[in-house]
């Protein structure tokens, strides 16, 4: 009788040995994904915070072309204001607050748009070297954001897929870890842009 209160004492003591350490490996694996997460939401606004600030510039050098329309300049310079004035820490990634972000920087990225097709009026402005330049590290950020979102909805996935996971999940709820919102396609992304001639 007594052997098998001992035994069975330590089939609990095991069983509670290999749960404590399965729940810190799976803390400490949360942990882990969320500052990845974490790092991710930060390139991503260091990103557009480069374009943020080339607008300045670019606003600055188009300002000198004469007659250029000051409407296209005015909407850039507020939609870069709002674009960021949106800002919230990867603990805060909801799915309001990626919207919100996300369409302020849509509208920075349709301002940016229409300032370049303008552009294409101005011959003298098309042929200046500090515009030209501007151009070209204008590309080069966009071409970097797009890379730093899609690493950062990579990190999420992992993060997500962690946290929603079994048995992971049960350890996830008790220490507060939750699903995160990553980016997702701007509306009307899924139509081909039409091609007339």
């Amino acid at each position: 009788m007594k052997g098998a209160k001992n035994l069975t004492l330590i089939i609990v003591l095991v069983l509670i040995v290999i749960v404590g350490a399965m729940g810190c490996n799976g803390y400490n694996g949360l942990v882990k994904q969320d500052e990845t997460v974490k790092q991710a939401w930060n390139n991503v606004n260091t990103e557009y915070q480069k374009r943020a600030d080339l607008v300045d510039n670019l606003v600055n050098t188009v300002k000198g072309a004469a007659n250029f329309e000051k409407e296209t300049l005015t909407q850039l310079v507020e939609a870069r204001a709002k674009a960021t004035s949106v800002n919230f820490t990867a603990d805060q990634l909801t799915p309001e607050n990626m919207a919100r972000f996300q369409q302020a920087q849509g509208q920075m990225t349709g301002a940016l748009s229409r300032l370049l097709a303008v552009v294409e009026n101005y011959p003298d402005l098309k042929a200046n070297q500090n515009f030209l330049q501007l151009q070209g590290q204008l590309e080069g950020i966009e071409n970097d954001v797009r890379s730093t979102r899609r690493t950062f909805n990579e990190a999420i996935n992992v993060y997500n897929t962690k946290v929603r996971s079994f048995p992971m999940n049960i350890f996830a709820g008790m220490f507060g870890f939750k699903a995160k919102e990553g980016f997702q396609a701007e509306e009307g992304a899924e139509k081909a842009p039409k091609v007339q001639f």
